[in-house]
């Protein structure tokens, strides 16, 4: 499970920026950690509440992507738990995104379709299924 989840989130899985269980370090980072966390708490927040709008995506995904960057170009490191906390919001908004980008797919596919299809009633009902 450990490699799937190195591979699924690009984790560098590096011992000093994850965290320990019995003495093991998890197989993700403190990052990717938070990311899935979002991630799985993200659905039942969907579900009760919809999916987040374009401005809050942004907004809940800058915080990690500018923490990322930051340590990247400078000589700051973050810690654990703010690491944690960044991927917590962006796992969040990317289950958003996620159903964003699955409607955009609904729709280009449609507008694909629609121009071999005769009837394109048939199609919008179609697409209603997906959206």
């Amino acid at each position: 499970m450990g490699r799937f989840l190195r591979i699924f989130f690009g984790c560098h899985a590096r011992p000093d920026r994850s965290f320990y269980w019995n003495g093991k370090p998890f197989p993700i980072c403190a990052r990717c950690t938070g990311e899935l966390a979002g991630m799985i708490a993200g659905i039942p927040l969907i579900l009760l509440w919809g999916d987040m709008k374009l401005r809050l995506m942004i907004l809940f995904m800058l915080p990690m992507i500018a923490d990322g960057f930051l340590q990247l170009l400078t000589s700051y490191e973050s810690k654990n738990g703010r690491r944690f906390a960044t991927g917590v919001l962006f796992g969040l908004a990317f289950d958003s995104l996620l159903i964003h980008f699955h409607r955009a797919c609904v729709m280009a596919a449609g507008w694909i379709v629609k121009l071999f299809i005769e009837d394109s009633g048939a199609v919008e009902r179609a697409m209603e299924l997906f959206l």
